[in-house]
């Protein structure tokens, strides 16, 4: 099976190393013969780059494709987005080393505020009077989770990353021409191949073998499509507008999500800047037609009407920084595994921002085939055979369905301006937060404490 092409990139300059090469290394010379590996991972971001960190843990090997440039997607101008990282993912990070290179810039979340919101009411009025609120004292000293820029989580894998001799990095790069069979996995790397018609300068090919080949290369996943599995996908017509907001009130660790009609509006709490100021992550969902007129406005046009939703909570608020928008969407794939192949991450399914636990479920899925596999190498197993990726399969296909089905849902509740669904959402929040056991139960999974979990979740080595 052949990798369709998905899209092109700027041609940018490649490199393919170990750990301790000169990132400058070219391409051709890193790959002048076939490279043999145990896992080809497709996807340098920070899924596929988890996943290789913690396989090296236990010595498998791994070749990790990338098609941006590690200078580009470590820029603050490529993502403007924050992510939560629940607990149990942090413990994760903190048992393969990856977490030193991103606790300077981690903020914790020590509580999280939950209502509904209303638009156009006076400031005083704009939090329903019935509300969740979650307080991380509750279950003990650690918090909910931590806020980390996602550039900064890049940062921090990479360096990780290129510590480990199990692991090589190929970036930018593409695959083309992969073939899983009974005899394991093939693929040819090439640069991004955006030269001129009738240039000679064209990516040359080289070959890399492996036992398995694992899809962590988002929704519009190439190694999905290749292995011809299907998807569940829709749209919400639903934009998220994302920007950093500077305000003159600290947050106190504290992550509120406003529910209004059009979507929820989310101020998320980030690391104070050096020189002190005090910043929040601001997830605005609108309409798809809305966004695309609040992003043509003006800088102060744009700002009062941010600054409506915002509320004066946190004192005097502004944009800091550029605006991006996301699209909104979901997908859950039809299956997860294939032969010699898995998928992991967006490549596997795609949720609706909510409940911030896109990443977080993407984690959960590398400790779980990272465990499967790791108990493959012990018991001298062929990594991309047929029963252990079907215990992977089993493990995190009914998580991604039911956290699937259960964003989609809060969405589809909160997101209309229903009287009556107003009052009964009202209610059961309130109900939620006068009851404690069942808080308690909510907060467990706001941490991703709940379930069966893989050893790295609960700190454990491999």
């Amino acid at each position: 099976m052949t990798i369709p092409e998905t899209g092109q990139r700027d041609r940018l300059h490649p490199w393919c190393s170990m750990a301790g090469d000169a990132p400058d290394l070219p391409l051709s010379n890193a790959l002048q013969s076939a490279l043999e590996t145990d896992v080809l991972i497709v996807g340098g971001g920070m899924v596929g780059l988890t996943l290789a960190i913690s396989l090296a843990q236990v010595g498998v090997r791994s070749v990790v494709v990338e098609r941006a440039e590690r200078a580009q997607i470590t820029a603050a101008e490529f993502d403007g987005r924050a992510t939560a990282i629940a607990f149990a993912p942090y413990q994760m990070l903190q048992a393969i080393g990856a977490w030193p290179g991103l606790a300077p810039h981690a903020q914790a979340i020590n509580e999280i505020r939950v209502s509904d919101g209303r638009l156009g009411a006076q400031p005083q009025r704009r939090v329903a009077p019935l509300f969740l609120h979650f307080d991380h004292h509750k279950l003990g000293d650690e918090p909910f989770g931590f806020m980390v820029e996602n550039r900064h989580i890049q940062t921090g894998l990479w360096s990780a990353a290129q510590q480990r001799p199990e692991i090589t990095l190929c970036a930018p790069a593409r695959i083309e021409d992969l073939t899983c069979s009974a005899g394991g996995v093939r693929a040819t790397i090439f640069e991004p191949d955006n030269t001129p018609a009738g240039s000679t300068n064209s990516a040359v090919g080289h070959c890399v073998q492996a036992r398995l080949v694992v899809g962590a290369d988002g929704r519009n996943s190439t190694v999905r499509a290749a292995a011809e599995i299907g998807c569940n996908v829709g749209s919400y017509d639903q934009t998220a507008i994302v920007a950093t907001v500077a305000h003159e009130r600290a947050h106190g660790g504290i992550a509120e999500e406003f529910f209004l009609p059009a979507g929820p509006f989310a101020i998320l709490p980030l690391a104070d800047l050096p020189d002190g100021t005090h910043r929040s992550s601001l997830v605005w969902t609108e309409t798809t037609a809305t966004a695309k007129s609040m992003l043509a406005l003006g800088a102060t046009a744009f700002q009062n009407h941010m600054a409506e939703r915002f509320g004066d909570h946190l004192g005097d608020v502004v944009i800091a920084g550029p605006r991006w928008s996301y699209p909104l969407g979901y997908l859950q794939a039809d299956r997860y595994v294939d032969e010699h192949l898995a998928l992991v991450g967006d490549a596997a399914h795609g949720i609706h921002p909510i409940a911030g636990q896109g990443l977080n479920l993407g984690l959960r899925d590398v400790a779980a085939l990272a465990e499967v596999l790791a108990d493959g190498v012990r018991l001298g197993m062929d990594l991309g055979s047929a029963p252990l990726l079907n215990r992977y399969q089993r493990w995190r296909r009914f998580d991604g369905l039911v956290l699937l089905a259960a964003t989609d849902g809060l969405n589809r509740l909160f997101s209309n301006d229903v009287t009556l669904l107003r009052w009964a959402r009202d209610l059961g929040l309130a109900a939620v937060n006068r009851a404690p056991r069942l808080k308690r139960f909510f907060m467990r999974h706001a941490r991703g404490t709940v379930g069966a979990m893989p050893r790295l979740l609960k700190g454990e080595a491999l």
